[in-house]
């Protein structure tokens, strides 16, 4: 029996195992939220698939480390891991993944519960959107574009509002499968 999937999940083994095992499924844990909302910024004018390629790199480079750590990077650091093919060589994109840090340590020192408070954008009730193809679905929302704009006042980089949309997609906020896909009806926003 051959499983339906979107569309836009081609037939890469490590796309497929992405679509199947974690994009819309409802994600709380603090540093995998700030490491997607980061590698959605990396995306930007790239294909998910490149960065889903590099993700294990950039793992190596900032994800294994706490936000804290992350949040000190000097700039000849992050200048020195340009050097590496295995990441997306953008100083500006990396220098991106430092400004997120500081912002979230500067809500964390303000007693914010940065997960909630992320989780606080995601539409209530939960969108479950009629999407029978892929190229149909939104690239914003009201309530991305209000992540984006709160966000950037917050210091966040590279947190467009499409790029706030995919990040909402990806971590279960609103819940995007195509209608044909078999994990339509099996995931549900929030849970």
């Amino acid at each position: 029996m051959t499983i339906q999937r979107c569309g836009w999940c081609s037939n890469d083994p490590l796309y497929i195992a992405y679509h199947d095992q974690e994009w819309g499924k409802a994600l709380h844990d603090e540093s995998a939220l700030f490491e997607m909302l980061c590698l959605e910024g990396q995306q930007a004018g790239l294909s998910w698939i490149t960065v889903l390629k590099k993700r294990e790199c950039y793992r190596q480079h900032f994800f294994q480390y706490s936000i804290e750590s992350i949040a000190a990077f000097t700039d000849d650091e992050l200048q020195a891991k340009c050097q590496d093919a295995g990441l997306i060589r953008h100083i500006g994109k990396l220098k991106a993944i430092r400004a997120n840090a500081m912002a979230w340590q500067t809500l964390k020192q303000q007693k914010i519960n940065v997960v909630n408070w992320l989780w606080a954008f995601a539409p209530q009730p939960p969108y479950n959107h009629n999407i029978p193809d892929y190229r149909e679905a939104a690239t914003e929302t009201h309530e991305s574009r209000f992540m984006s704009k709160t966000l950037k006042k917050a210091g966040f980089k590279f947190v467009g509002p499409t790029i706030c949309y995919a990040f909402m997609q990806a971590v279960g906020m609103v819940n995007d499968h195509e209608n044909h896909c078999h994990f339509k009806n099996l995931i549900s926003p929030t849970s």
